[in-house]
């Protein structure tokens, strides 16, 4: 297994910018836990927001974090309430793996595993996550060139 630390897609021929459209379902967590994700553990503290998205994939953003990138799906849902959610559309860098891998999510971060196919991603320098290939199939798409 490829152990990826300190990478930076933008220097990456192979990563190529993709924008995510999603509806997920959103509940903020009443106090701090442990999420699994098929890709691995996700840590959270209480007011985090647990996703569920497309497929049943699931995983954690920080309450900090959760306002700027998602916005309610439907007009009558009070920001930061729980319920349906889109993400404001945003670049990413992305590489397909073609070996098994892992990369911690932030530095001193929760590690992440994927499989042969499944797609790194880098949202910012130091800020990681894994998509698996089918649901990155579903929800990404090239973005526009530069």
């Amino acid at each position: 297994m490829i152990e990826l630390k300190d990478i930076d897609l933008r220097d990456d021929p192979a990563a190529g910018r993709y924008v995510k459209d999603e509806v997920v379902l959103v509940e903020f967590a009443p106090a701090g836990g442990e999420l699994m994700s098929l890709e691995g553990a996700n840590r959270y503290d209480r007011g985090d927001a647990l996703i569920t998205g497309t497929g049943g994939a699931r995983w954690v953003v920080e309450r900090t974090r959760f306002d700027a990138k998602y916005v309610p799906a439907e007009a009558t849902l009070t920001p930061g309430a729980p319920g349906r959610y889109r993400n404001r559309p945003a670049v990413v860098l992305a590489k397909r793996m073609d070996e098994p891998f892992s990369i911690a999510r932030r530095a001193a971060g929760d590690v992440l595993t994927g499989v042969a196919g499944d797609w790194v991603l880098q949202y910012s320098p130091g800020d990681y996550g894994i998509v698996r290939a089918d649901r990155f199939a579903q929800v990404y798409r090239a973005a526009d060139p530069r």
